[in-house]
């Protein structure tokens, strides 16, 4: 347990949300625009200052005693899905993969060789897109790349990414013998009138047959994807759709609220906004889904998980090590995320990093002998000790901002004005402030992030749009 943990405090984890939330309340905040703090400063907030030539500097300064971890960003699918929010390329073609991969590994070849000696490993992380959609020998190969140039522990989590319309049992296979022991599978809900109008038809025994595929490799550790505030989905839908996941006994669910975006992302414009359901819609089909999974022995995770007791993520949570990144609640407390691939971000300690997102500038920067760095921001004082008060507020719903103040080198009143600055969040019963400590109530959960949002002193600069607090 680092130092800030353990003096930060944490309420006891409480096993599902309650219904009683206001629904003027939820009206009135749901309206703002605020970060799911996945990073603090958030992405829109990266500028081009930090570059190709910035991130070398950072790679080379890394201490051999840091722990590392991966991300690897394969931007491949076979058909859009009208919801999504990824970077990703529609392709029918296998040649356009084979050519993204050939960059993918000379620029782990670029970062690898900046890195003095050989980074400790203990979390690989492939998304997407479909990373499944490589070959399964060019999977394999690129598993071994990785095990060449870095020092991957023999008990590594090594976790996939998989659109299970598109696995085969050849891929399955693969995944087991690169020693792959977590898999997240995509499902969104079950019913099959919500699929169509998201343009994902997958049959639910698409998805079973993924299981036993997956099972039979040897990778049992599961987590599922559900979604709510879909087109045409209800109450009741929502609640069948967790009832039929929970029949797949997964270890963990992820329950993700549809961020309606069309501004950024334009397929979004072909769902029917008039199917859409209301803050309070919303809210409800997220607490019909938390409670079912709640009766089913499921602990509530941080804003959007879930996870069986046993589970590392729940046993960190509960012991206040719970963290939080671009993947959402995670185990790895690593402090160098190195992210490769178009659009990828990395965390060292100085900063953020993030690839370009076009393919042709990420190409072109690999092919050029370049970092494909595009944009990211180097890390003030004041941002990495907002950063730890954002991130335990995000996981534990509440915070002790003098123990966080204390832990780095400040006054203990730091945040003093922030928290005088709660008094409308107090009076609206989304935060209790007890004299240095703020904290979520249950019954505000889908709000935690407006609480998160006070402490945040780039919001008010502008940058960017986000998706809507509930």
């Amino acid at each position: 347990m680092n130092a800030i943990t353990a003096l930060a405090g944490r309420p006891a984890p409480v096993k599902s949300p309650s219904h009683g939330v206001d629904a003027a309340l939820l009206a009135k905040y749901d309206g703002l625009r605020v970060p799911r703090y996945t990073s603090y400063p958030t992405a829109p907030h990266f500028t081009p200052d930090v570059n190709g030539d910035v991130y070398g500097g950072w790679l080379a300064a890394i201490e051999p005693s840091r722990s590392g971890s991966l991300y690897l960003h394969i931007p491949f699918c076979q058909k859009m899905c009208w919801y999504c929010g990824c970077h990703t390329k529609i392709v029918a073609r296998y040649e356009p993969i084979a050519e993204y991969l050939g960059h993918l590994r000379r620029e782990v070849g670029m970062v690898a060789d900046r890195i003095p000696g050989r980074l400790a490993v203990r979390h690989i992380h492939f998304g997407g897109g479909t990373p499944t959609m490589m070959a399964p020998a060019d999977f394999e190969s690129l598993i071994g790349l990785l095990r060449e140039r870095f020092d991957i522990a023999a008990n590594a989590e090594l976790a996939v990414e998989i659109d299970p319309r598109t696995l085969t049992a050849e891929m399955a296979a693969a995944l087991g013998r690169a020693g792959v022991n977590r898999a997240s599978l995509g499902v969104q809900d079950f019913d099959a009138v919500v699929q169509e109008a998201i343009n994902r038809v997958q049959p639910r025994a698409v998805t079973e047959q993924a299981l036993e595929w997956l099972h039979g490799a040897g990778i049992d550790s599961i987590n599922l994807d559900l979604m709510y505030g879909l087109p045409h989905q209800s109450v009741e839908s929502v609640t069948r759709s967790a009832e039929i996941a929970l029949e797949m006994a997964p270890d963990r669910l992820s329950v993700f609220g549809y961020a309606h975006v069309p501004w950024m992302k334009t397929h979004q414009k072909k769902i029917d906004e008039s199917v859409l359901a209301d803050s309070l819609g919303r809210w409800e089909q997220f607490a019909a889904i938390a409670d079912t999974l709640a009766a089913a022995g499921y602990s509530a995770i941080g804003l959007d998980h879930f996870a069986r007791p046993g589970d590392e993520l729940a046993v960190q949570q509960e012991e206040g090590r719970l963290g939080r990144n671009f993947q959402g609640y995670t185990t790895d407390d690593a402090e160098v995320l190195l992210g490769f691939g178009s659009s990828s971000i990395g965390a060292l300690p100085q900063g953020y990093v993030q690839n370009a997102v076009p393919f042709d500038h990420y190409a072109a920067a690999i092919e050029e002998g370049r970092l494909p760095t595009a944009k990211g921001i180097a890390l003030t004082e004041d941002d990495k000790v907002r950063r730890d008060l954002i991130m335990r507020l995000m996981c534990d719903l509440s915070v002790d901002t003098a123990a966080i103040a204390r832990a780095h080198g400040l006054d203990e009143g730091a945040f003093d004005p922030e928290l005088a600055g709660m008094a409308d969040l107090v009076a609206d019963g989304v935060a209790v402030v007890e004299g240095r400590r703020v904290h979520v109530p249950e019954a505000a959960r889908p709000l935690m992030r407006i609480v998160a949002a006070r402490f945040d002193t780039h919001l008010s600069k502008g940058a960017g749009r986000h998706s809507r607090a509930v």
